[in-house]
């Protein structure tokens, strides 16, 4: 297979580059200076593209690369792929479900223990000689919070599971009732925030999630609610946000993800009722390499002719 071309988009993984690079003619196409020139020559050749959640493929590479024949993404959400355009010209598409679900319900669990109880600001604290002249102050209590997941697919049902281990009661939202899960069903987000402590935002990014939480989502959270997200930066209204949290109408936000990574708002940076993460929920050696290796294999199968193992489209 070493004749067949693979167009990697973006630096995401040694590992899977390695090894992409021993099976494949590899691509990366972050080294082209001239992205033009290099698709123009290299367009009757590249049968794949590996993306990931930041970069992946839209209509214009697509029709740029007449050859290429599926598109395997080192991530769970594939919203950087027009999946319309992969339809209509019978292209394939991959993702890495489920090896990373513990991971990111592990970190939602971190975020809130960490906003809550002031994990970061207490570590400060230490570090900066100021516990010689003081005890730190008083901190918020999770046991028991009511938590509130938007999305119960694979990850919000692992969030669930760990938050019922500090006897929180669970409430959720999702596009339709899940049968026989136990948690409180709201059939709008709204009624779901209004109802909860801690809202954790565990849904997959589409046009009817983006900025699924909103203004109004967050007002009903309250003073004293806390927001998670784990999910996609566009889930939530970001200005909107940062003016709730500067007005104190929000209680605080732990936050994996932006909606324009790697740029996060400097109003952020400033306010102690915040947790930020440069987005690293399932950044884990053990599961990125699981992660890699289902991209290796969704290739593989696609290559050798047989049954794609995650395949979306």
């Amino acid at each position: 297979m070493e004749s067949i071309g693979v167009l990697m988009m973006c630096p995401m993984n040694s590992y899977l580059e390695n090894e992409l690079q021993k099976r494949y003619n590899l691509h990366r196409f972050w080294t082209c200076p001239e992205k033009s020139v290099f698709l123009e020559t290299h367009r009757s050749s590249i049968r794949a593209i590996v993306g990931n959640a930041s970069v992946g493929a839209d209509a214009k590479l697509i029709d740029d690369l007449p050859k290429l024949e599926i598109i395997s993404s080192f991530s769970v959400g594939v919203d950087k792929i027009d999946l319309g355009k992969c339809k209509e010209k019978g292209i394939r598409v991959t993702n890495t479900p489920d090896v990373l679900t513990e991971d990111v319900a592990d970190l939602a669990i971190g975020l809130i223990l960490a906003l809550l109880r002031r994990l970061c600001e207490c570590d400060r604290y230490v570090r900066s000689g100021k516990w010689k002249y003081g005890d730190f102050q008083l901190t918020t209590k999770f046991s028991g919070k009511s938590v509130g997941i938007i999305g119960l697919g694979r990850i919000g049902a692992a969030i669930a599971k760990r938050a019922q281990g500090f006897n929180c009661p669970i409430n959720y939202f999702s596009r339709t009732e899940k049968p026989d899960v136990g948690y409180k069903y709201y059939p709008t987000v709204v009624e779901l925030a209004q109802n909860s402590d801690i809202l954790v935002v565990a849904c997959a990014l589409t046009d009817e999630t983006r900025h699924i939480v909103n203004r109004e989502v967050m007002d009903a959270l309250g003073a004293k609610g806390v927001l998670i997200n784990i999910g996609r930066g566009p889930h939530i209204d970001e200005k909107e946000m940062v003016k709730a949290l500067t007005e104190g109408r929000l209680g605080g936000a732990g936050l994996d993800v932006f909606e324009q990574e790697p740029h996060v708002p400097e109003e952020l940076f400033g306010l102690e009722n915040v947790v930020l993460l440069p987005h690293v929920a399932s950044a884990t050696v053990e599961t990125r390499t699981a992660m890699a290796d289902l991209v290796m294999g969704n290739l593989e199968a696609h290559f050798a002719g047989k049954p794609l193992l995650t395949q979306v489209v």
